[in-house]
């Protein structure tokens, strides 16, 4: 079982189950992946596997990217990330190894992160529900106003905004993570899982997938 692969969405359709219920997917991409690199306690200070995914021309890459990949005997590739295993695990792994769909053969759930659409700037009532203002007589164009933001004495903290609190920003293109993921078909051939509902980003974004860390109680009764 990999640490996580690579991939990316390929999009939404939807399936029918034995009894004919429409159920919503999501097809992923994912993988071939190829190990780089590993890192043991003795060498990096911590155990460690770096995945590389998708294939890239060497004038689209750097020069230290291409010796790193050739190293583990393949070409340069476009993305790296870095996962934490323990050490009996790394007795899994070599360099130069092939990681598909087949790791996750046995894994009825999986757990998929993503990076959000970008939404570009909201307010406060758009990016985290806010009520806004009464609408009743006197209040003037502030009915979509946040309120007061920095009314804490002197005493608290100055009388600036308190951290973390909730204001307007950018909304989306965040890291979100989807736990406990139903997989509903493998395709090694074409390199592809498709699993139940939605997945973060658009299509074509890249995404993680590893066996869920951690179960919903409803599933983990199963």
């Amino acid at each position: 079982m990999p640490a996580a692969l690579l991939g990316r969405k390929v999009g939404m359709t939807r399936l029918y189950d034995e009894d004919g219920k429409n159920v919503p997917v999501t097809i992923i991409q994912a993988g071939p992946c190829v190990v780089s690199q590993i890192k043991t306690e003795e060498t990096d200070g911590y155990n460690a596997i770096q995945i590389a995914f998708e294939d890239v021309k060497g004038r689209n890459s750097t020069m230290p990217l291409i010796g790193h990949d050739g190293k583990a005997g393949t070409g340069p590739k476009r993305v790296h990330r870095e996962f934490r295993v323990s050490e009996d695990e790394l007795a899994n792994y070599e360099v130069g190894q092939s990681l598909n769909v087949d790791a996750f053969a046995e894994s009825k759930y999986v757990d998929v992160i993503g990076t959000s659409k970008g939404k570009g700037y909201a307010g406060t009532m758009k990016r985290h529900g806010f009520k806004g203002q009464l609408a009743s007589h006197g209040t003037e164009r502030k009915h979509r106003s946040p309120g007061s933001v920095g009314g804490r004495s002197a005493y608290l903290g100055g009388g600036r905004p308190k951290k973390g609190i909730r204001m307007a920003g950018q909304m989306g293109n965040a890291r979100v993570t989807i736990r406990s993921v139903d997989v509903v078909k493998r395709d090694k051939d074409k390199n592809l899982i498709v699993v139940k509902g939605p997945v973060p980003g658009a299509n074509g974004g890249l995404v993680v997938i590893r066996e869920a860390v951690r179960l919903y109680k409803s599933k983990g009764n199963e």
